[in-house]
């Protein structure tokens, strides 16, 4: 089997993986603590830890929201101390989503766009139908508000930053990346960068955050990831929240498994993308 060949067949099998972590997720039950959420940059700062932030905009120009709930900050702040202890910065990309966020993200055109790229990548530069579309975003990106754990409040996607020179800790990709080597344990990444990866990782279980199998920037905890992961069926206590930022008030998402985007606006999105595809 050649490098091209090998590495397709094991993007194509963590998709389907990725693909049923969503269902299992997706059956998970959950009991909803109440905790607020917290300001992380205000958290860190009153702590002396040293911590940056992504203030690129979000989807439709939004301003991110670099929110946890409250029980998870003081495991956040710990976390993000050991990592000034060992010369790095752990720099935030994403926190909260509300679903407005969440909704836009999975209809954005330079999401779809990646999304086409990897899976004409995947099937040797053939065209993908609608149906194999709408399988593959299933895996890449959270339809419903129960599986994208950044609309619980309880998930942070993050970079890390080296404090001398400034410089990105390698993990054989820059955030966001979309391929074989977007797995946590790919086989793809070089040495230096998976060793990276593993010792993030380790900091971050250290201090209560379980990693994301199919993403090496994605960390959560407290939610049906971590349930999922933990092979448990007790309920996980951080539901899906709608936030009200004047008092700071959370509130659970009614119905948790309504798609997130009614099934064509996402086919029409998918039909538009395919039309942007170089014949």
């Amino acid at each position: 089997m050649s490098d091209a060949t090998a590495r397709r067949a094991y993007w194509t099998e963590q998709l389907e993986a990725a693909r049923d972590f969503m269902l299992r997720a997706a059956l998970q039950p959950v009991a909803e603590c109440g905790e607020p959420m917290v300001d992380l940059p205000e958290a860190a700062r009153d702590a002396g830890v040293r911590v940056t932030f992504s203030h690129r905009p979000h989807v439709l120009g939004l301003p991110r929201v670099h929110r946890l709930r409250a029980g998870l900050v003081p495991g956040f702040l710990a976390a993000a101390a050991a990592m000034n202890r060992r010369g790095w910065i752990l720099h935030v990309e994403d926190g909260y989503r509300t679903r407005e966020m969440q909704r836009h993200l999975a209809r954005h055109p330079a999401v779809f766009d990646a999304i086409l790229r990897t899976l004409r990548w995947e099937l040797g530069g053939g065209r993908p139908t609608p149906e194999f579309v709408l399988r593959r975003s299933m895996a890449l990106v959270a339809l419903r508000p129960k599986v994208g754990t950044h609309t619980s409040a309880s998930a942070i996607d993050l970079s890390v930053f080296r404090a001398d020179d400034g410089r990105e800790v390698d993990r054989g990709a820059p955030y966001l990346e979309m391929s074989e080597l977007t797995p946590m344990d790919s086989p793809f990444v070089p040495p230096e960068a998976r060793r990276n990866r593993r010792e993030i990782t380790a900091l971050m279980r250290e201090h209560g955050f379980f990693e994301y199998p199919y993403e090496f920037w994605h960390y959560n905890a407290g939610d049906v990831y971590e349930a999922v992961l933990r092979g448990s069926r007790a309920p996980a206590r951080y539901a899906a929240v709608d936030w009200d930022p004047a008092g700071n008030r959370i509130s659970p998402i009614a119905d948790p498994d309504e798609p997130l985007n009614s099934a064509a606006d996402l086919g029409a999105e998918i039909e538009r993308a395919l039309q942007r595809l170089p014949k």
